[in-house]
């Protein structure tokens, strides 16, 4: 979880929206992929606005490629 906590290398490549919300790490000499959905409040739809703790529930996914 620490690798992820630090990770900064977001680009204009694999970032074009800035919302840093995917990423990829290596742990233990495996490769893993991260991303950041933003539900609504009931957690059955996209969040109206990512930004509102107030009506957004964050999920972090942690996979390996193959499962993406």
């Amino acid at each position: 979880m620490a690798a992820l906590a630090r990770y900064d290398a977001f680009d204009d490549d694999n970032d074009p929206y800035g919302e840093h919300d995917f990423g990829d790490v290596r742990y233990s000499g495996a490769e893993l992929l991260w991303k950041i959905d933003y539900y609504d409040a009931d957690m059955l739809y996209a969040s109206p606005d990512p930004s509102d703790n107030a009506v957004t529930q964050r999920v972090l996914t942690v996979m390996l490629p193959s499962e993406y």
